[in-house]
C-alpha cells in the first residue's frame, strides 16, 4: 500500500472510534514561539513511530536501502548537529517532494534526489523539513492534545500529511476524522513556512552548504509550476506553496550571508546513479549508462560507471560489472559506495571470502557508513563465522546504539546459535526502537522463560522488563488524558 493510501485508511479506521472521545478537535493554532498547548515531545515521538512502523512494513514505496539511508543521514546529521533523534528515509516516488513526520522522521522522495541539481539544493529541502520538526509545527497543529487520545491524533496527523502530499485524499481523511475545520489546517501556515525557511537557511550556512541553493531551488519550482498543469505540478510546490514573497525573503537572507561554494560529495552523484540503475528493466538501464559514457553525457564519469555496474549486476552480467568496478578504481573513485559495489560484485561472483575481507577494511575506513557493517555481518554469517558476527554487532551498537537493524541481525544470529534468552533480548530492543513497547515486553518475558540464561543475564532482563513496563504504564496514562 502506498504511503498516501495507507494514511487515508488509517484516518478512516481510527477516527470514528476516537471521535466519540472528542467533538471539538482543531481550533486556532498557537502563536509562533508559544510552548503552550503543544503535544508533549514523548507523545509526538510515539506518534511518528506509529506512522513509521506502517511505512516500513506496509508501504512498498519505502526504500529499504542502507546506502541511501546512510547518505541522507550524512546530509541530515550536518544539518541537525549533535541531535541523534532524527531519522531520514527515502520513498520511491518520482515526484519532487519531501515531508516531515512528528518526532524527527524526515521522508525524501527519490524524485527530489534525482532532480536536485546540486547537493546544496537537496540539503536546502532537508534543512527546511528539519526546521518544521525542530519548531514542532505538527505538534502545534495538534495543539488540543488534552482532548485527544492517540488514535485521534494519528488520524489527524494522517489528514495533515495527506493535505501536503495528496490534497485529493485529504478531504476524505478529514471527513473520516470528523474534525471541525480540519480542511483549514491541512497545510503549514504561511508563518510556519517562513519560519522553516528562515531557520533552514541558517542551518545550511552552519553546515557549510551554499545558502543560495534554497532560493535557486524555489525559483526553479516556481518556473516549473508556471508551465505545468495542476496534475503535474512539482509536489514540493504543491505541498509547500512557494510564493514570490518567500523567494524574495530567502534571497534577501542569502544575500546577507558570505558566499561559500560547496562542492558536491561523490555520494550525491553515486546515489542518483544507483537510483537510476534500479529503475525499470536492467537491460534498459545498462543501455542508458552505456550511451551516457559513450557520448560523454555525464556530470561524473565515476557515477555513470557505478550506475552501469549496478545495472549489469541486476542483469546478471557479473564479469562486465566487475570490469566497471576496475574502471572506477582506475579513475581513483574513493567512496564507501564504491567499496559496497565492489563487495557486491565479488559476492555475485561467488567470492564471499573476498567480499567479506574487503568489507572489513572498508568498515574501518568509513565507520559512519552503516551499510558496510550490515554487509560485513551478513558475510560473516554466510561464512559460518557466527561468533565473529556477534562480536561485530556489539561493536556496531557501540558506534550506533539506536540501530534497530543491527539488533535484528543480532537476534537472528543468536537464534542460529540456540541462545534463546539473548535472541529475545535483542529482538526486544528492535521493538523498543520501533516504538512498540507491548511487543518488546513480550520478548523480554520470553527471554526470562527461555531457561538458558545465567544470573547476570536474567538480572539485566528483569531490570529492562521493569523499566519498559513502567514506561508503558506511564504512556497509557498520558494517552488517556
Amino acid at each position: 500500500m502506498r504511503f498516501g493510501a495507507w494514511l487515508l485508511v488509517l484516518a478512516a479506521a481510527l477516527a470514528p472510534r476516537a471521535f466519540a472521545q472528542s467533538q471539538s478537535v482543531v481550533q486556532s493554532l498557537p502563536d509562533l514561539g508559544s510552548g503552550e498547548s503543544m503535544l508533549p515531545p514523548q507523545m509526538e515521538r510515539r506518534l511518528g513511530e506509529q506512522i513509521m512502523r506502517e511505512i516500513r512494513f506496509g508501504d512498498p514505496s519505502y526504500v529499504d536501502d542502507p546506502e541511501i539511508s546512510d547518505y541522507l543521514a550524512q546530509i541530515g546529521s550536518r544539518l541537525t548537529g549533535p541531535r541523534q533523534d532524527f531519522e531520514f528515509f527515502a520513498i520511491r516516488d518520482p515526484s519532487i517532494n519531501a515531508f516531515a513526520l512528528p518526532g524527527g522522521f524526515v521522508g525524501v522522495h527519490t524524485g527530489l534526489i534525482t532532480t536536485a541539481e546540486t547537493e546544496s539544493e537537496l540539503a536546502s529541502v532537508l534543512a527546511h523539513e528539519v526546521s518544521h520538526v525542530t519548531q514542532r509545527h505538527i505538534a502545534r497543529m495538534l495543539a488540543q492534545q488534552q482532548q485527544l487520545q492517540m488514535p485521534m491524533m494519528v488520524a489527524l496527523a494522517a489528514a495533515i500529511l495527506l493535505g501536503r502530499s495528496r490534497p485529493d485524499l485529504a478531504l476524505g481523511a478529514a471527513a473520516g476524522a470528523q474534525a471541525a475545520g480540519i480542511q483549514a489546517q491541512l497545510a503549514y501556515s504561511r508563518d510556519f513556512e517562513r519560519e522553516a525557511d528562515r531557520i533552514g537557511i541558517q542551518r545550511l550556512e552552519d553546515a557549510g552548504f551554499d545558502v543560495h541553493a534554497m532560493p535557486a531551488f524555489f525559483e526553479r519550482m516556481q518556473r516549473a509550476n508556471r508551465v505545468s498543469e495542476d496534475s503535474t505540478m512539482p509536489g514540493y510546490f504543491r505541498t509547500h506553496p512557494v510564493t514570490s514573497e518567500r523567494i524574495a525573503d530567502v534571497q534577501n537572507k542569502a544575500a546577507s550571508m558570505p558566499y561559500r561554494q560547496h562542492p558536491d560529495s561523490p555520494e550525491f552523484q553515486f546515489v542518483r546513479a544507483k537510483l537510476r540503475a534500479e529503475q525499470g528493466d536492467p537491460r534498459d538501464a545498462a543501455r542508458h549508462f552505456q550511451a551516457t559514457l559513450a557520448e560523454h553525457r555525464y556530470t561524473s564519469e565515476a557515477a555513470a560507471r557505478l550506475g552501469l555496474a549496478y545495472a549489469l549486476l541486476r542483469a546478471d552480467r557479473v564479469p562486465e560489472a566487475q570490469a566497471q568496478v576496475a574502471q572506477l578504481r582506475a579513475v581513483g573513485a574513493a567512496s564507501p559506495m564504491v567499496e559496497m559495489l565492489d563487495a557486491r560484485a565479488r559476492h555475485a561472483a561467488k567470492d564471499v571470502s573476498g567480499a567479506t575481507e574487503l568489507l572489513a577494511k572498508a568498515r574501518d575506513r568509513y565507520p559512519a557508513w552503516r551499510a558496510l557493517s550490515y554487509a560485513y555481518i551478513a558475510g560473516l554469517q554466510e561464512l559460518g563465522k557466527n561468533d565473529e558476527a556477534i562480536a561485530t554487532t556489539r561493536d556496531a551498537l557501540l558506534r550506533h546504539p539506536r540501530d534497530a537493524r543491527v539488533y535484528g541481525m543480532q537476534a537472528k544470529i543468536y537464534a542460529m546459535l540456540g541462545k534463546r534468552l539473548l535472541q529475545h533480548q535483542a529482538q526486544a530492543e528492535v521493538y523498543v526502537l520501533q516504538g512498540s513497547l507491548p511487543a518488546a515486553i513480550e520478548q523480554l518475558s520470553l527471554a526470562r522463560a527461555a531457561g538458558d540464561g545465567d544470573f547476570y543475564q536474567l538480572s539485566v532482563v528483569d531490570a529492562r522488563l521493569k523499566e519498559l513496563r513502567t514506561q508503558y504504564t506511564q504512556e497509557m496514562k498520558e494517552a488517556k488524558r
